[in-house]
Parts: C-alpha cells; structure tokens; sequence
C-alpha cells in the first residue's frame, strides 16, 4: 500500500466515530479525498462526498460507511458510575473487564467496566454473561456531581483499541466496519483522477449511521440518484476456528474481495464484476444474501423505482470487537476492482434485468 494511503487508513482507523457522532471522522475523509475530487460536499446530517468528471455517464456510487458500533452514557448513579446502552450491534461478552473511552466535548475520560474477582463470585454456579444493563462503567469519580462535571447522558464511549499491525499485511483495529469501505471509496477517486480511460461520473460517499439501519446511505442514494452503485463494507472471513462453512461459506482472507450475490445484489452488476476482475486478473470471491446483504446496498438499491447496486466485502475477522483483522491487500484489490469497473463503462450505460 502507497505510504500516504497507508498513513490515511491509521488516521481514518484511529479517529473515533461512533453512530451519529461522525464528525471528526467524516473531516479526516474529506481532508484526503479532497486533493483528487473535482469537488466536495456534505448534507444536512453529514455525508461526505466526493465528485469527479460530474459530466460523465453513467453515475456511479461508491459508499463506505463511516461509522462505528460502541455505546452510550445512560444514566449516572449516585455513587458516580455510569450505566451505558449500546450504540449498533455490540456483544455483551465483551464489556467486562475493558478499557472504555468516554467521547465528552471537553475531550475524552477514560474509564473502565467493573468485573467481580473470579474468587468474589459464587462457584456453585455456572458463570452467566452479563446483560449490557448490568455492566457499569467506572470514570474514577466519588460521586454523581463528579461524574457530571465530565460527562453527561448521550455522550459516545468507544474500547480503547487502535490501529496496529498484526503480522505482514495483516491490521487489526477497532472500527474496520466500515471505516475501512469509505477508505475504499476515497481510494476509488485517488485511482480514477486523470484517467481518460473513465467516462462515468464517480461519486465517493462516506455515508453516516449504517450501523442503525443504513439510514446516511438512503439518503444519499436518493439526492444522487445514480445509475449503478457500489457498498464496499466488510464481510465475514470465516477461516478461523469455531465457524462452519457449510452454513456460513468459504471466505478468506488474503484471496481478493468477496462480491456478493443474492437479493439487492443486481445480477447483470455482479456479473460484469466477475468478467472485469478476471480481464484485470484481480482476485475475488464470493459470498450469499439470500435475504439481504447487511450493507448500504440493502438501502440504496429500492430508491427512486431501483438503483441497480452490489455489495462487495473485504474479508473481516472478528466483526463487531475491538480486535477487528483485515488484510490491506484485500482493501486495495476492493478499490481497485471498483475503479477498473468505472473505466469498463461505455458511455452512457445502464444495467437493466432483461426478461
């Protein structure tokens, strides 16, 4: 990976945005994309996008999302710990014993969650994970008004957990779904600025609050209104222990993005996909959504009568933790299977399910 685009992941990676306190993220994206787009712009609840050759035909959409599952204040007792509720998917099971940050508007307050010594408990019976409800947060405050003098309810808290490199082009961070798709997407622009080869009009998004119901991309799918459109997130790499590929399939990482196929996936996208990534000789795999695919494309793809869109996943492991593992090969190859896609285009196209 290019030292700048590398540079860009650690600081996009490392830059806290939890659902619907995307902000300092979505400046660190715009500050990148800005030096290769024809121009920029946001909307009223913070998409970042990014435009170029907005003359040319068709318009293609390429969305990440920005933000990132974590928790927040809920209430504050007397005694000054804090009881949170979780922001998006998070499991339970990880919570106890961890290091938390409190996103305040003073800066952050660290803090950790209370678990009970192993020879406090009670041995009789079988340890039970504790419901988020029941997970408190300790700031090191004496008291409730303490505790309010740094924090207030509906303040973010995220783990502790940033971007390092595990092994050769393996990363682990917290935050890769998706902060690591709208880094595709700006990468989507860096590869395409001045090349003559690409007629279609390219729009980079870094949509807001996927993690609550893909609610930015809908947004933004319907103000573009674009004729073919991308969600680069991340996917389930099942080659570690304990997963059952016959129920959950073969995707692994360090082979190529996976695209997917099923649902909101249009079949005539897809397959042009496969015939560009085998022209480019760019790895990829393939992964289901019979019923969806869990991305911004599940979101995009019904508005304005049908945008014909795919969802293509970069192999993740340890989804939803502080210790998510992604191969920056994988991440590059996503770009780059999007942006040979763009030059593919004849001027003009569409994607239409002929019967």
């Amino acid at each position: 990976m290019k030292p700048a685009s590398l540079d860009f992941l650690k600081e996009l990676l490392g830059t806290v945005s939890v659902t619907s306190q995307e902000r300092p993220a979505q400046r660190v994206w715009l500050n990148y994309v800005k030096r290769f787009a024809d121009r920029v712009e946001t909307d009223a609840y913070g998409n970042a996008m990014a435009f170029l050759n907005e003359k040319g035909s068709p318009k293609v959409m390429i969305a990440g999302h920005c933000d990132e599952i974590g928790f927040m204040v809920q209430h504050i007792t007397e005694e000054g710990f804090i009881y949170f509720t979780a922001v998006g998917e998070v499991d339970p099971a990880l919570v106890r014993g961890q290091r938390l940050c409190v996103q305040t508007k003073n800066g952050p307050v660290l803090g950790v969650t209370g678990a009970l010594a192993p020879h406090m408990q009670d041995r009789d019976k079988n340890p039970e994970t504790p419901k988020l409800h029941e997970c408190f947060l300790d700031i090191g405050a004496r008291n409730r008004k303490e505790a309010q003098k740094l924090v207030r309810v509906g303040d973010v808290i995220t783990f502790v957990d940033g971007f390092e490199i595990l092994r050769g082009d393996l990363v682990v961070a917290r935050g890769c779904d998706d902060r690591i798709g709208a880094f595709a997407a700006a990468e989507v622009i860096r590869l395409l600025k001045g090349d003559r080869k690409n007629r279609a009009c390219v729009v980079a998004v870094s949509t807001v609050q996927e993690e609550i119901g893909a609610l930015g991309a809908r947004m933004a799918a319907y103000q573009l209104h674009p004729d073919v459109a991308f969600a680069v997130d991340v996917g389930q790499a099942t080659d570690i222990p304990l997963v059952n590929k016959n129920r959950f399939g073969d995707v692994r990482m360090g082979k190529g993005p996976a695209i997917g196929r099923g649902s909101a996936n249009h079949p005539v996208v897809v397959d042009r996909l496969e015939r560009v990534a085998a022209k480019r000789k760019l790895p990829v795999q393939f992964s289901t959504d019979p019923r969806g695919t869990g991305t911004d494309a599940d979101a995009i793809f019904w508005q304005r009568g049908g945008i014909p869109s795919a969802a293509i996943g970069v192999p993740n492991r340890y989804m939803h933790s502080p210790v998510e593992v992604v191969h920056l090969r994988d991440l590059e190859q996503a770009a780059e299977l999007v942006a040979a896609f763009c030059r593919d285009l004849k001027d003009g196209e569409r994607f239409v399910v002929k019967i």
